[in-house]
């Protein structure tokens, strides 16, 4: 075992695990879309990144490839972690607006706006298709191809691949291939139908403070009784009535 330290506490993990494997044993929720326990691991989405280090030596890393080490300090939902992970919501909303599960990931962190031109590939290269069909398929029928803008995902020289089984694994697994709510002729690029309010500790604190204990606990998101009690004798008249 090895000690490391998750967002201020120290914690024991096992060795050879990831950060990713770490935080999801102890509870902490870090967003993947590219991971599957099941899958090796690639670190292509970059929505699983947090923050390591102390001080001004902190770096970003993708969590699901990042192995524990011993005494290593890890900070899972600082704002600049926050908003690495919004960048790349969007980034990949502009590629496939039409997910429900990237419009959703939208939708809980808070992803209002797209400043990206959207381009509709409906793939973010997440590379989930590609290694569900070589390593629990055993068939390596698709594969990327090419690099920056011209890669792709397809069999070998764009040609019928006889490898393939038409299992449909490789659809299963892909988060770009479950329809938005609205269905495939939306109005808006953003979807926000399921937008949560955003967190306000964020705003007072460098990162979240309800990961470990009831919301509220920090004070940014609630008021004492005696304030609110205040607030509601404002609205009310010398005579006792209320205002409307």
């Amino acid at each position: 075992m090895i000690k490391i330290y998750l967002n201020g506490v120290e914690v024991q993990a096992e060795e050879g695990w990831t950060i990713l494997e770490a935080a999801k044993f102890y509870g902490l929720e870090i967003p993947t879309l590219c991971y599957n326990p099941g899958l090796s691991n690639l670190g292509a989405c970059r929505l699983c990144l947090v923050e390591i280090g102390e001080g001004k030596n902190t770096k970003l890393v993708s969590s699901c490839t990042y192995p524990c080490e011993e005494g290593l300090v890890v900070h899972t939902d600082t704002n600049r972690v926050l908003e690495a992970r919004r960048m790349m919501i969007e980034l990949m909303l502009s590629t496939a607006p039409n997910s429900k599960v990237i419009q959703d990931l939208a939708s809980l962190y808070g992803v209002k706006q797209m400043r990206f031109k959207v381009r509709d590939e409906e793939c973010i290269y997440c590379g989930l298709c590609t290694r569900m069909c070589a390593e629990q398929m055993d068939a390596r029928a698709i594969g990327f191809q090419n690099r920056g803008h011209k890669r792709k995902i397809s069999t070998p020289f764009d040609e019928k691949s006889y490898e393939c089984r038409h299992c449909g694994a490789c659809m299963y697994i892909c988060p770009a291939c479950q329809l938005r709510c609205h269905g495939p002729n939306p109005d808006t690029v953003v979807c926000n139908a399921c937008l949560n309010m955003d967190p306000t500790c964020t705003e007072v604190y460098d990162e979240l403070q309800c990961w470990m204990y009831d919301a509220g606990r920090c004070g940014t998101c609630v008021r004492p009784e005696e304030e609110e009690g205040e607030e509601q004798e404002k609205k009310t008249e010398p005579s006792g009535a209320q205002v409307k």
